[in-house]
């Protein structure tokens, strides 16, 4: 194994280490926040929906969005709060100082965000089968998308840690860019039901 894969392999273990240290912060909750997510909107509320004219019942129709949400939550959350912290700090320096090349240190952190996103999208998963069993119809694009979509936030994550110079910073991407185009995305009802500016709108929603 060459120094800079073992360097790269040490660099992602630390990122999972970091946030498995917290599973109860970082793991858990948005597991049992589906849950309730599930509950309320899916049993309780969705029971009250007979057609959302999409042909599944409210309930199936809302577990893909409530997984994807998280997914793309914990996807952000772990290399913004990863390299913010590390440049807050300044122990940044030493992944600088270490013989990575620029690349290497991205996918090292990347990583990390990948395997956070994709344990609680799994996660979020398991607890949705409690509530309404469903099946997988096309696993490959599953996965291709789930990836590609915890890729693509993890990179977003590393953006807003670069351009942020405190925590009020920090959050503003949550607050503002994430969280409204999570809802605004089809979550919780079809983008169908939307005002039709707003439609538009939505398919240019990642």
């Amino acid at each position: 194994m060459s120094n800079n894969l073992r360097g790269l392999l040490t660099l992602a273990k630390r990122e999972v280490m970091r946030f498995m240290a917290v599973a109860q912060q970082t793991i858990f909750p948005p597991v049992v926040t589906s849950a309730l997510f599930l509950f309320i909107f899916g049993l309780s509320v969705g029971s009250k929906i007979k057609d959302i004219g999409v042909g599944y019942t409210y309930l199936e129709f809302i577990i893909p969005g409530v997984m994807t949400l998280h997914l793309i939550s914990g996807s952000f959350e772990n290399t913004s709060s990863s390299l913010f912290i590390s440049r807050w700090h300044n122990h940044i320096q030493e992944i600088l100082l270490s013989p990575l090349s620029y690349l290497e240190m991205v996918l090292g952190l990347l990583a990390g965000g990948v395997v956070r996103g994709l344990m609680v999208f799994a996660g979020v998963f398991i607890v949705s089968m409690f509530f309404q069993p469903v099946g997988i119809a096309h696993p490959v694009w599953l996965a291709f998308f789930t990836v590609t979509t915890s890729v693509i936030f993890s990179c977003f994550g590393m953006i807003a840690a670069l351009w942020a110079n405190n925590f009020s910073m920090l959050s503003i991407w949550n607050i503002y860019i994430i969280t409204p185009m999570t809802f605004l995305g089809g979550v919780f009802n079809p983008i169908q039901m939307l005002p039709d500016p707003l439609q538009k709108a939505a398919l240019f929603n990642p």
